[in-house]
């Protein structure tokens, strides 16, 4: 299961990277950018590669979150412990839910 959360993050992020790469690129020299008000000390390719690893995170947070707000109330609720192992006065540790 984490593997496939793993790639319904990363694969769409990619995917929006590669495009956001295209349009952001189209529109903006690489060598006309500035950070902070100097301009950036690296080569074009250097700019471009750094672009597209800033737009793959954004990408990878926005389908993190996603998941995250997606989960079942019973994938939020679960205990890890089994019913023996969870200390004295949980309500799961004794009752028709945990036999």
């Amino acid at each position: 299961m984490l593997t496939q959360r793993i790639a319904w993050i990363l694969w769409p992020a990619f995917l929006v990277a590669c495009g956001m790469e295209f349009v952001f690129f189209s529109l903006f020299d690489p060598e006309d950018l500035s950070l902070f008000g100097q301009p950036l000390e690296a080569s074009r390719m250097t700019i471009y590669s750094v672009g597209f690893f800033v737009f793959w995170l954004m990408g990878a947070a926005s389908s993190y979150l996603t998941c995250f707000l997606q989960r079942s109330p019973w994938e939020v609720n679960r205990c890890p412990l089994p019913a023996t192992e969870r200390p004295e006065g949980c309500p799961k540790r004794e009752g028709p839910c945990c036999e």
